[in-house]
């Protein structure tokens, strides 16, 4: 591995594989050398008809064959699709939601306002909601996404100009998902979920880019609420699936892989464009998933302040997907060129003038949210243009952990992760205690260091800087 710049990573390319580029401090990168992050990467580096280098964000870390934080494009023509490249929980992806209320309005409340936000977002493994959804409104949903519950009521109308893909990306087949998937989904549409998943009221501490906070809608003080989940049981399943038709598809076609998790499909076979239709079902399951948990901590809201969220300012500011492929056109060689741009724990982060962009944010870049780990700092970033060449247009997804969950429950106790949160006067809501010393500031890398490798690599500008003021988990 050599070292290009001070953010920017290369391990060379050989007879068998493509390059690996790697954006991180040197603090970053020694993280990554604890696990097998790199080597993870160097085996994805060796997938069939991958385009330029195989790339990984700061936040990476070891994962399930492909590693965390990883990104790699294939050619659209005559690549591959991997369910392994883009992950278990399809479009796990974080929203974050606007107030007019500063940290004063909310102290005197916070106690109540997550106590009602607990109750009205289930989280935890398992967790289910009784909606009066049917096994025909589930089918809706997977083909028409945020679009379809917005439309029964759960949310504003403009929710869906702010959602990446609009909410609905194209092309989904409920046909495609298995009726195990869909018995698992019928129920956890509105809910948390546990592990990594949060919900957080947060302050908007300091402002870095004025210019893009004020475009975003942005200013110091402000209360923000972000929140954290994905497809839950439904993309789990549909994962899960694939990777076993994928297994048989490996074995008929002869294809030895480098890991067995990096299993693919040749795009326009029955195989590839299964799980595609499959995916994009799960995608857009998870975009409704978030929004009818806006719609939830929007009542949270207008029930402890007494005002309707639309008096309180409750404005969607955008929702970014995690785990997913994309067909995308981006420039190779000087060329325009499609290409599936595979992430996995990694976001789009378009730079300015790109169509995908809504309109509101066309100017400025696509916002950008980066969390952090519970109790420390998350991030609003903005696209660059120089991402669009450097990264196929992608960021760094959240601060990326340092200690495996085993790790991180023997090495943290609870009381420690409490006993700091308490100091730092931040309301806590937990329905796994175990799940605190997983989640704990200790397990994961500092957001600071990561977010400064990303703007230093200059693939996002850091526009505003939050601080958690209550934290809900399942």
């Amino acid at each position: 591995m050599e070292k290009i710049d001070e953010f920017t990573w290369q391990i060379k390319g050989d007879e068998n594989s493509k390059p690996v580029k790697i954006f991180a401090s040197e603090e970053i990168i020694g993280y990554m050398k604890r696990d097998r992050t790199l080597m993870q990467a160097k085996n994805a580096a060796s997938m069939p008809s991958l385009v330029n280098s195989m790339l990984v964000m700061p936040d990476g870390h070891e994962g399930y064959g492909f590693p965390v934080g990883g990104v790699a494009a294939f050619d659209a023509d005559n690549g591959i699709i991997s369910p392994g490249a883009i992950g278990f929980d399809i479009n796990c992806g974080v929203r974050l939601i606007k107030t007019d209320l500063t940290e004063e309005d909310i102290k005197p409340k916070i106690k109540p306002l997550m106590d009602t936000l607990f109750k009205n977002v289930p989280s935890g493994v398992g967790s289910v909601i009784r909606l009066g959804f049917t096994p025909q409104d589930l089918e809706k949903v997977a083909v028409e996404g945020a679009r379809y519950i917005i439309d029964k009521g759960y949310g504003f109308k403009d929710d869906v100009d702010r959602i990446e893909e609009n909410g609905s990306m194209e092309g989904a087949d409920p046909d495609k998902v298995s009726a195990l998937a869909k018995k698992r989904g019928l129920h956890e549409l509105g809910t948390l979920g546990a592990g990594n998943h949060f919900l957080e009221v947060q302050k908007v501490e300091k402002v870095l880019d004025q210019r893009l906070a004020d475009a975003f809608g942005i200013k110091e003080g402000q209360v923000v609420v972000m929140v954290h989940s994905g497809s839950r049981g439904y993309g789990h399943q549909v994962c899960s699936d694939y990777l076993r038709v994928l297994s048989d598809y490996q074995k008929s076609h002869n294809i030895t892989l480098a890991d067995p998790e990096l299993s693919y499909a040749y795009i326009g076979s029955k195989e590839a464009n299964d799980y595609l239709a499959a995916m994009k079902s799960a995608v857009n399951f998870a975009f409704v998933n978030r929004q009818i948990m806006t719609n939830s901590i929007r009542k949270s809201f207008e029930e402890v302040f007494g005002k309707s969220a639309d008096a309180l300012g409750m404005d969607l500011v955008y929702d970014v997907a995690h785990n997913i492929a994309k067909e995308e056109e981006h420039i190779v060689d000087g060329k325009r060129k499609k290409v599936y741009v595979h992430r996995k724990g990694a976001t789009r982060a378009f730079g300015p003038g790109r169509i995908e962009i809504p309109k509101i944010y066309r100017d400025y870049g696509q916002p950008v949210i980066i969390p952090g780990s519970m109790g420390t700092a998350s991030y609003i970033l903005a696209g660059r243009e120089e991402a669009m060449l450097e990264s196929f247009g992608s960021s760094c997804h959240g601060s990326g952990r340092k200690m495996s969950r085993h790790e991180a429950i023997r090495e943290i106790p609870e009381s420690k992760t409490f006993n700091t949160m308490k100091d730092k006067h931040i309301e806590i809501r937990v329905r796994n205690r175990k799940l605190v010393s997983e989640e704990s500031e200790w397990a994961y890398k500092d957001v600071d260091e990561v977010v400064k490798s990303i703007a230093g690599a200059k693939i996002s500008n850091i526009v505003a800087r939050m601080t958690p003021l209550g934290v809900a988990k399942g």
